[in-house]
């Protein structure tokens, strides 16, 4: 496992550091839209922000941008037609929710239109481009009981400081997959800077900025790929080839996806983002089935040790979309020991109980073979952990098993409460470090300031069974404030 979590005190950035890279990247992105989007025209319903035809420019850049703010906070913005949709309805509002549909990886929600608009499109070309710049800024904040490191927690892992978690932003264009006339393409470019650099880290993507410098602060291209929509073959395929997030699990690695700001055991362990090309199948309303392959977990396929690996999954929905389940097995090879080689036999279900209420639940089991033993003479790829194996044993099978559930209440249009419970065992210490079980129960509460700010304050508390693992080994528990504030531009 990347050593992800391991921390040493290490300064805030220098600011005329900080704006360079960031002001780089955003330069970057903006111009690369700015040519893809030449001559692009929208395609099915226009946005509530897009001028009609002939009507005059009002205001320039700045006073456009001032303007969807003041009028997103003060819930004016306008609002146009319900966007054209192909399939069952979605379960859940977003916002306040992450997502109004359940999710799965590997492609965009084939039937659902894009009709989103942001605050720099808006202000840029009034939205009325397919290609779409936008993105968002995350500073966060934690008061812990460890005072050096809070691992395993993540993203929150510096303990009692302000950081700069993530500064994101996309260039994208999404296929349109709710005509059934013409393979159509979309397109998506990430630049991401700050702290969570470590959780999206590949290796061979400007990996020695964490695999050999540690630096708490840095940059990744996370995510890079094409999706190429086929609408004739069964109710639409979506292929995507690139970089892109590994597919399982309910959690993510972009900020606003998430139901809360510190993310789970679970996933602080499993695999992030995976370098090859993915199918999507729409089968009908109910069924979706997913396979790919990729040059392993969390390396580019130029590295030394890339073990070619399998991906499918299965997806159903209930009739009445009060129940969604997604089933992967993910990234299957030997499972002989690399870089980050684990073998994920994953499980998610999504439930609606009303209008109100809904929860999340994920299981999965995940092993390596072969893994060198932490005494012995086999050194560990840099930045991994070796396996707790059995005295006299160079190398061992190292398993781990978690599970999770998340549990939402929706209290109105811009708020809900979210209450997370994790169980990890990490049998050999191979994820962590530490060969324990762990436990976790997080309250949070999401807070949305129109669409476009959002304020998620959590209380969280960390147990580790077996043995001491909190603050580099030196306590069994860890207690936590935490939250942050996301700013979407």
């Amino acid at each position: 496992m990347l050593r992800r979590n391991s921390t040493a005190f290490l300064s805030w950035p220098s600011l005329p550091r900080f704006f360079s890279v960031a002001s780089l990247s955003i330069f970057l992105v903006m111009a690369a839209a700015g040519v893809l989007a030449a001559g692009q025209t929208p395609t099915g319903a226009g946005t509530p922000e897009s001028p009609a035809p002939g009507q005059a420019d009002p205001g320039g850049f700045w006073t456009r941008l001032e303007r969807y703010y003041r009028q997103d906070w003060s819930g004016s913005l306008p609002s146009g037609p319900a966007p054209p949709r192909r399939g069952p309805p979605s379960p859940l509002d977003s916002p306040p929710f992450p997502s109004a549909d359940w999710s799965y990886g590997g492609s965009p929600v084939i039937g659902e239109a894009d009709t989103d608009s942001y605050p720099l499109m808006t202000a840029w070309n009034h939205a009325g481009s397919r290609t779409k710049v936008y993105g968002w800024l995350e500073p966060g904040v934690d008061f812990s009981t460890s005072s050096q490191s809070n691992a395993p927690v993540s993203n929150d892992v510096y303990p009692n400081r302000i950081e700069l978690d993530q500064v994101v932003v996309y260039v994208e264009r999404l296929p349109d997959t709710v005509q059934r006339n013409h393979v159509d393409i979309g397109y998506h470019l990430t630049a991401l800077y700050g702290s969570d650099y470590r959780f999206t880290t590949n290796k061979g993507y400007f990996s020695s900025q964490y695999l050999e410098d540690h630096h708490q602060y840095g940059f990744d291209p996370s995510l890079e790929y094409v999706d190429i929509y086929v609408p004739h073959v069964a109710r639409g395929m979506d292929i995507r080839a690139g970089r892109y997030l590994s597919v399982a699990g309910i959690e993510s690695q972009m900020a606003p996806s998430n139901y809360m700001y510190s993310h789970s055991l679970l996933y602080s362990v499993d695999p992030f983002t995976d370098t090859g090309v993915v199918a999507t199948v729409l089968l009908n309303d109910r069924w979706l089935v997913q396979g790919g392959v990729s040059a392993d977990h969390d390396v580019a396929p130029w590295t030394s040790g890339v073990k070619p690996s399998a991906t499918a999954c299965l997806d159903y929905t209930t009739k009445s979309v009060d129940d969604n389940f997604y089933l992967c097995a993910n990234g299957i090879n030997s499972g002989k020991y690399a870089y980050n080689n684990v073998q994920q036999f994953d499980a998610a279900w999504y439930h609606k109980f009303s209008s109100t209420w809904n929860a999340a639940t994920e299981a999965y089991i995940m092993y390596q073979r072969a893994v060198p033993s932490d005494s012995g003479p086999i050194k560990p790829e840099t930045n991994t952990y070796g396996a707790t194996c059995r005295p006299g044993q160079i190398t061992c099978f190292a398993p781990e098993y978690a599970a999770m559930n998340y549990l939402q209440k929706q209290l109105g249009a811009h708020d809900y409460l979210s209450f997370r419970s994790d169980l990890l065992n990490d049998k050999k210490g191979q994820r962590t470090g530490v060969n324990t079980k762990y436990t976790e129960n997080t309250l949070s509460w999401n807070h949305w300031f129109g669409s476009t700010v959002q304020l998620r304050p959590e209380a969280r508390f960390d147990h580790a069974w077996d043995r001491k693992s909190y603050n580099n080994g030196k306590r069994r528990s860890q207690f936590t404030l935490a939250g942050d504030l996301l700013y979407h531009f």
